[in-house]
């Protein structure tokens, strides 16, 4: 196995103390210049990476991030963490990037132990905790961003999509369409992103002065083997529905499959809108209507604030909101 070469080793090698080893390596001003090059050209000569981890217990600096998402399998947040990712890595920051598969128990482990890894800041993105918890853990870290989730009367920055706008947005679309009976398929009970979403469509509902079957809505995970069955159940259920509102575009291709097991016809005899305008929205047949969010430009924004607010200059109680679009297809003309 090979050697991995140690402060000790540079040490040794200059014929110096591992202090002053250590006061090159975190640049301090108490080595002279001739000992300073020295030991830099031992450095380089023999290979020596300082751990940025035990830098970090000398400067209070990792010059490491961690970005927390509930999938990285979805688009979407693959999307985000390419976003987030990129601009980290111009700015050069290194990135953890943790996985929760939507199990809030999981999210509390991996918060754990980025804490223990001292990170420089935490990018969390649409957090599963309940509010508590969740202010409970963030002020574990020196600096953090939630995206897609907020705090009510607190100073934790968040970069936030209008999600209730889009729920409201692709609401109206379906209604000024003629649609009356209108389901909604709305993701993971615990997502922020899913209730904004709904208090959206139920505003809709409610200003155009149609009721709304409770039955109508129906929560579930936020993909395509889950948005097939849930909308199995709805569309048996409740025959008459002529549109149904879906919490995101992998919820909504499972709806259009459904509908191709059931015998109905997208749009013809059910229209469908998703959320988000993955790269797979626009390849289904027939493509999706869908609200779209930018999701590199949500990572690349959320990493910027994080990273003005570690160097001091961000303002706690920033909220950044970026509006959706509603783009029109085949699936709900």
């Amino acid at each position: 196995m090979t050697h991995r070469i140690t402060m000790n080793d540079v040490a040794r090698e200059a014929q110096v103390s591992i202090m002053t080893v250590s006061r090159v390596v975190n640049n301090k001003t108490e080595v002279s210049p001739a000992t300073r090059q020295l030991v830099l050209n031992v450095i380089e000569r023999l290979g020596y990476r300082p751990s940025s981890i035990a830098r970090g217990l000398a400067t209070k600096h990792t010059a490491t991030l961690g970005v927390v998402v509930p999938d990285i399998a979805n688009p979407f947040f693959a999307a985000v963490v390419r976003g987030a990712e990129n601009q980290a890595y111009a700015e050069e920051y290194s990135v953890f990037l943790c996985n929760t598969n939507e199990d809030p128990e999981r999210e509390i482990a991996v918060l754990q132990s980025l804490e223990e890894k001292r990170i420089d800041g935490l990018l969390l993105c649409a957090s599963r905790l309940p509010e508590d918890k969740l202010r409970q853990i963030v002020g574990c870290f020196p600096a953090t961003i939630l995206v897609l989730r907020q705090l009510k009367n607190d100073n934790v920055q968040a970069v936030l999509v209008d999600d209730e706008s889009g729920g409201q947005m692709a609401t109206q679309h379906l209604l000024r369409s003629g649609h009356q009976k209108i389901g909604f398929l709305a993701g993971p009970m615990l997502s922020y992103s899913g209730q904004c979403r709904m208090r959206g469509y139920l505003t809709a509902m409610e200003a155009a002065g149609l009721p709304v079957n409770p039955d109508w809505i129906l929560n579930g995970a936020p993909y395509v083997h889950n948005g097939r069955e849930s909308a199995h159940r709805l569309l048996s259920s409740f025959p008459e529905l002529t549109a149904i509102l879906c919490f995101n575009d992998l919820v909504a291709v499972g709806a259009i499959q459904a509908c191709a097991e059931l015998g109905k016809k997208v749009p013809n005899d059910l229209a469908i809108i998703g959320f988000d305008d993955i790269p797979l929205a626009s390849l289904v047949t027939p493509p999706l209507t869908t609200c779209r969010t930018p999701q590199e430009k949500l990572g690349s924004t959320a990493m910027q604030t994080l990273l003005k607010q570690i160097r001091g200059g961000g303002n706690d109680q920033e909220k950044i909101v970026i509006r959706p679009e509603l783009i029109v297809r085949a699936s709900a003309p």
